[in-house]
């Protein structure tokens, strides 16, 4: 059995998740955790379940899901796993971090990269990678069957979509492959999103706005 825990860390509202299995092997996905509160949030609960975590991965690499990233590599010593199209994007938070009052952000970097079509293992339980650009040009989201919940990151919210005016952003990609690999997913998918609460496909091929049966043209 795979169980999800959610966080929501810094100013962004950024939904950080650990995922683990029954054994309590462990998978970090987009640390957004930044001050001391935070981090002491996520060990408290760590220790509580008694989790190992055993790897870091990034949905993509914008600044609020990648915050906590160098102090989760230090605290936990795994490696940092994402996209090789999002290297850039990690690259350049360490540029613009101050201008958003992150004074003190300690960059990192990816030990390895992520591939479309294959799978990330927590302890038990398997994850399938899926590619899903348009909001950052490397997003991928992780997807277990067994369950059928999906970390999507900052793909597909209840009742919208990833924003696609920064860098590498491509509107009418994100609408396509929400259609072609999310929306083909089974209806009873929980989608975690990376912000706001989670939603499922059916809800949104009905109701969401913009990929939904009545979405505006």
């Amino acid at each position: 059995m795979l169980h999800i825990k959610s966080f929501t860390f810094n100013p962004f509202q950024e939904n950080t998740y650990l995922l683990y299995d029954e054994k309590g092997n462990g998978t970090l996905i987009d640390p957004g955790c930044f001050d001391l509160a935070e981090r002491k949030d996520l060990l408290d609960f760590v220790a509580e379940k008694k989790i190992r975590v055993t790897q870091l991965l990034n949905t993509h690499c914008h600044i609020d899901h990648v915050l906590g990233n160098a102090w989760a590599k230090k605290t936990f010593g795994v490696e940092l796993l994402i996209h090789k199209e999002e290297a850039a994007v990690l690259k350049a938070v360490e540029v613009y971090a101050p201008s958003y009052g992150f004074v003190g952000y300690e960059t990192s970097e990816a030990d390895g990269f992520l591939k479309e079509g294959e799978e990330i293992e927590v302890g038990d339980e398997v994850l399938k990678i899926i590619f899903v650009p348009g909001h950052a040009p490397g997003h991928v989201v992780f997807y277990h069957e067994a369950s059928h919940q999906c970390i999507a990151g900052d793909t597909l919210f209840r009742g919208s979509i990833g924003r696609t005016d920064l860098p590498g952003g491509n509107h009418k990609l994100l609408l396509s492959k929400i259609k072609s690999e999310l929306f083909t997913l089974p209806d009873e998918t929980v989608i975690y999103s990376g912000h706001g609460p989670e939603t499922t496909i059916a809800f949104e091929k009905i109701h969401n706005p913009f990929v939904g049966k009545n979405a505006r043209s």
